[in-house]
């Protein structure tokens, strides 16, 4: 019998590269029997993975449909761990594991990577206001449908695009819709995150921690480690048989504790201090508008969904499988200067 073929995307990223790492030294039987490749771009990459033992599939860009479908067709299961912003590539994936069942007659799986911006209030703008700590047990889908529709947002969109494109070729789908992750990854190229290393460069610049407003906003965080094992864990138990929920009941969360935009704030503020980088171990508040320019590139909505917010939720449906996320609120607040530096060694590589 033909080993089951597991494709990750993003493999070259942060998430996707720690997820393909953890698989590839997976003690799980039916995971280490299986054929694990990479979807990257660029050959120099690929001759990397090759030599760490993983098969590397080539790309062009996220905006080759017809070239990641092919390529998706050939697989059992895709792990997306790209952007979880470009709806396009999530469908031409589902799109290729549809020709592929049609083909084998077996089933299909697609994990996608998402994040809790998606169910983010407004508190700065008063657009859209929310008290709500959210279960993955609840219809989650249908909250996204009806905040997209008083609202587009591209990562939320591309969720129902996911649920509604698997729903209609017969492609089961799972997503893992993650707050901030935080923490070093393991894979061979990016190794770290989006949200905090953000405002971490803009500090570095201005030899100052900021915050949106008065930060008093709280959101989720997860280390990447932890969030591995999560993806691991759905992995083994779906090549294991288990009919696990899917679809617009296959929203899973993935948070592992809480915090305040102030104290990821004044985390890095120490963090500066510290290392002599800053002269103050105070945090400066700047506006939405000022955060956008400095950390997303412009756009306001994502700085106040990814970064002023409130977005709570709570993971039942990954711990009945039996994720027990190992890392705890102190590793979280002692991390700060190990992304400090991290990136400061990142810099000086560039010079």
């Amino acid at each position: 019998m033909a080993s089951f073929k597991i494709l990750v995307t993003g493999a070259t990223g942060y998430i996707g590269g720690t997820i393909l790492s953890d698989l590839v030294k997976s003690q799980h039987d039916s995971i280490r029997k299986s054929s694990i490749s990479g979807l990257v771009r660029g050959k120099v990459k690929a001759e990397i993975l090759s030599d760490k033992g993983v098969k590397a599939e080539l790309f062009s860009d996220l905006d080759a449909s017809d070239e990641i479908e092919k390529v998706a067709s050939g697989y059992d299961m895709v792990i997306r761990a790209a952007s979880g912003y470009h709806e396009g590539s999530a469908k031409a994936l589902i799109l290729g594991l549809g020709r592929r069942k049609k083909s084998t007659g077996n089933d299909v799986y697609y994990i996608h990577t998402s994040g809790t911006s998606n169910l983010g209030d407004q508190p700065i703008t008063g657009k859209y206001t929310e008290d709500h700590v959210f279960s993955d047990k609840e219809d989650v889908y249908s909250y996204e449908k009806m905040r997209n529709e008083k609202q587009p947002y591209p990562q939320r969109q591309t969720d129902l695009v996911v649920i509604e494109t698997g729903l209609k070729v017969g492609v089961k789908t799972y997503i893992i819709m993650s707050p901030l992750i935080y923490g070093i990854g393991t894979g061979h190229f990016n190794q770290q995150s989006i949200q905090i290393p953000a405002m971490i460069k803009a500090a570095l610049k201005t030899k100052q921690a900021e915050v949106i407003a008065d930060g008093k906003a709280s959101w989720d965080h997860v280390h990447v480690g932890d969030l591995a094992e999560l993806y691991e864990i759905v992995v083994q138990k779906l090549l294991a048989g288990e009919d696990l929920p899917s679809g617009e009941k296959g929203i899973y969360f993935s948070a592992n504790g809480r915090f305040t935009w102030l104290e990821v704030s004044q985390g890095i503020a120490d963090a500066l201090f510290t290392l002599g980088i800053s002269k103050t171990e105070k945090v400066k508040s700047i506006s939405l508008e000022e955060a956008a320019e400095s950390w997303v590139g412009g756009s306001v909505l994502l700085a106040e969904l990814a970064f002023a917010s409130n977005s709570l939720t709570e993971p039942e449906l990954g711990r009945s499988l039996g994720w027990k996320p190992h890392k705890t609120d102190r590793d979280f607040k002692n991390h700060f200067q190990t992304e400090v530096e991290k990136l400061m060694e990142e810099d000086e590589k560039k010079k």
